[in-house]
């Protein structure tokens, strides 16, 4: 398969190290704006998961400056999309239009409509559209989801999902809440995901926090009320420019034990209420390399990619935009309740 990259910074750099890896894909295209990263040269790029640039030999591929030049390369067959968050629907869809399949980096859009456009392109024009949910692939959180549906927990009491950094400095965009979605839709998108695939779309969500985007700061707490368990919370975001350092984890408690994992140095592992515990299984496997893998596999067979459906994710932006919207409103008022029904609300931008 001949696939192009549009966006050159960390996800960039993230993936064509992958895509380098993968037998049988060509990067015939890039895309961007530095030409220095355009000779191949990303080893000034150092990203929130440690991950460090590189030099990549992009000698075959194609280059260019313009999304839109890459998108009427009919060359093509699919375009990974690891641009500013603002652009992905407009990139997508217009990739999609133009008979390209489309894997677009988190989240994958600003609001509920934007997603609904790709997610009706991808299917006016029979194209794979796959987002970048890198957690689904990630043998912490895949490990918990098999877990939470084998049954073996029993109810589901308390779900906690944390997840912080220092705010991203991969350009000025990131400042902007117009362009990014700030740290909900940059970092926790993640966990809203991984919730809402585990536990259901919330009837009520209740926010707190503080928003400071110049000064680099987004934090948030939301509490959700969902089917699948008494009580779930996500709460982080960014924490000041600067070397704040990054950090994600969980925990779960259900009638039969709980379950644990904290990037910073504890591996997930059930703890059983019997008083045994056993350590989740954790492959060495690339992540970001698994999912692209298995996004070329989906457009290879010409199925949609049922680890990391498109709607899930247009779900995942919806729930976000209604986080940010209870942390305003509880800004405003004593209570903190966003009354929204996640129905036709969960198409409306922003």
């Amino acid at each position: 398969m001949r696939i192009g990259v549009l966006g050159l910074g960390f996800m960039g750099s993230t993936h064509l190290q992958a895509l380098v890896r993968i037998p049988g894909v060509e990067v015939a295209a890039v895309m961007s704006r530095n030409e220095k990263r355009l000779a191949g040269d990303m080893s000034d790029i150092q990203g929130n998961l440690g991950i460090p640039g590189a030099r990549i030999d992009l000698s075959g591929a194609r280059k260019y400056r313009k999304w839109e030049s890459m998108i009427a390369d009919r060359e093509l067959d699919a375009i990974d999309i690891c641009l500013p968050t603002n652009l992905h629907e407009p990139v997508a869809t217009a990739a999609l239009s133009a008979g390209r399949d489309v894997l677009v980096e988190k989240p994958m859009a600003l609001g509920g409509a934007s997603a609904a456009r790709m997610i009706d392109a991808a299917e006016r024009n029979s194209r794979v559209l796959m987002v970048a949910h890198v957690l689904r692939f990630m043998p912490p959180y895949r490990e918990l989801i098999a877990l939470v549906r084998s049954g073996r927990l029993g109810r589901v009491r308390s779900a906690l999902f944390r997840r912080r950094t220092a705010v991203p400095t991969w350009g000025a965009w990131e400042f902007d809440s117009a362009q990014s979605g700030g740290g909900v839709f940059d970092l926790l998108i993640h966990d809203v995901d991984i919730a809402l695939e585990l536990f259901g779309v919330p009837s009520n969500i209740a926010s707190t926090g503080y928003e400071n985007m110049r000064g680099g700061v987004d934090v948030i707490t939301s509490h959700f009320d969902v089917p699948g368990a008494d009580s779930l919370t996500i709460t982080g975001g960014w924490h000041h420019v600067g070397d704040y350092p990054f950090s994600m984890e969980y925990t779960i408690l259900a009638d039969n034990g709980a379950v644990e994992f904290s990037s910073a140095g504890r591996p997930a592992a059930v703890y059983w209420k019997d008083g045994t515990h056993e350590v989740l299984p954790a492959a060495d496997a690339d992540p970001y390399q698994a999912e692209i893998t298995y996004f070329l596999e989906c457009c290879r067979t010409r199925r949609r990619p049922a680890l990391c459906p498109a709607d899930a994710s247009a779900r995942a932006v919806a729930v976000a935009r209604r986080m940010v919207d209870a942390r305003a409103f509880s800004s405003t008022s004593p209570r903190s309740s966003d009354i929204l029904r996640p129905t036709n609300g969960e198409r409306e931008d922003p």
